[in-house]
């Protein structure tokens, strides 16, 4: 009788199944049997690793679209009229970094409200640059109503300031390059002028709520701002005496072009909260 040979497909992945005849063809079954089974363990184990990669990829690839995505939001300009941030306790870390328009300037105005119930040290507003601590900082020194300003690390005291506690209080301070000098406007009165020195400032961070004694940190505990602040305006120019007249009033005033209260790019560290600032008139 003529039989056809009957030809079987090879699996993808496999090798081809023998030929086996005689008294052998057992041992020899029992071995390809044994290897085709270790290629299929080897092949599924590759899957899985292959699928575990490619998820391990896909979840890192989410994260980090939700990451950027975060960030996007955070650096986005929020108009905060209105509000304040609120630090209500002390710490050596909470504090608010502000982002400025400018990485390079020869004069500054900066503008703020702020109240608290503390007469110890605190700081007012630091800016600090990879050379200057104190690139320009505004520092309530315990006690004697004394107010210190530091322009790249160069202080000057003001004293006899109408400095009270537990009330809401606008504060300006100005300084130039050209002229080298620095003044304090406090709820509207102007102290008198100041040699400082300086010139350019370059690479600034800008922080409230704490004081930097580094780039950017450093933080002491004992300098921390305890209570609330709000309307923080940056220039790159000396505001005149009407000018800073209208920001004390709340009037129709030029907001800061380096900082900018009402569209405000900021990041928050630590306890601090954003709230109304509610007034009764």
């Amino acid at each position: 009788m003529n039989f056809k040979k009957k030809h079987f497909g090879r699996q993808e992945g496999l090798e081809p199944i023998p030929a086996t005849t005689g008294s052998n063809s057992f041992p020899v079954l029992k071995r390809t049997v044994t290897r085709m089974r270790k290629q299929q363990r080897y092949k599924t184990h590759n899957s899985s690793l292959f699928s575990s990669h490619r998820l391990d990829t896909d979840l890192k690839m989410a994260l980090l679209i939700l990451l950027v995505m975060l960030t996007a939001c955070a650096a986005m300009p929020q108009d905060l009229s209105g509000k304040m941030f609120i630090f209500p306790q002390e710490t050596d870390t909470a504090n608010v970094r502000l982002s400025t328009s400018m990485q390079s300037f020869t004069a500054v105005t900066a503008c703020f409200r702020s109240i608290t119930d503390f007469s110890r040290n605190h700081n007012l507003f630091s800016l600090s640059t990879p050379s200057f601590h104190n690139g320009f900082l505004v520092f309530k020194e315990a006690g004697n109503n004394v107010i210190d300003i530091y322009v790249r690390n160069n202080r000057v005291t003001f004293t006899g300031q109408d400095y009270m506690l537990n009330t809401w209080q606008s504060i300006c301070t100005t300084w130039d390059s050209e002229s080298e000098l620095v003044q304090l406007w406090l709820n509207g009165k102007p102290s008198i002028k100041k040699f400082i020195g300086g010139s350019v400032i370059t690479d600034p961070i800008v922080i409230v709520g704490q004081e930097q004694d580094s780039h950017g940190g450093g933080f002491d505990i004992n300098q921390s701002f305890v209570g609330m602040m709000s309307d923080v305006h940056m220039w790159n120019y000396v505001l005149s005496p009407c000018e800073i007249q209208r920001f004390v009033e709340d009037l129709n005033f030029t907001p800061g072009n380096m900082i900018n209260w009402r569209a405000l790019e900021f990041e928050a560290t630590g306890r601090v909260l954003v709230e109304n600032k509610i007034t009764c008139e």
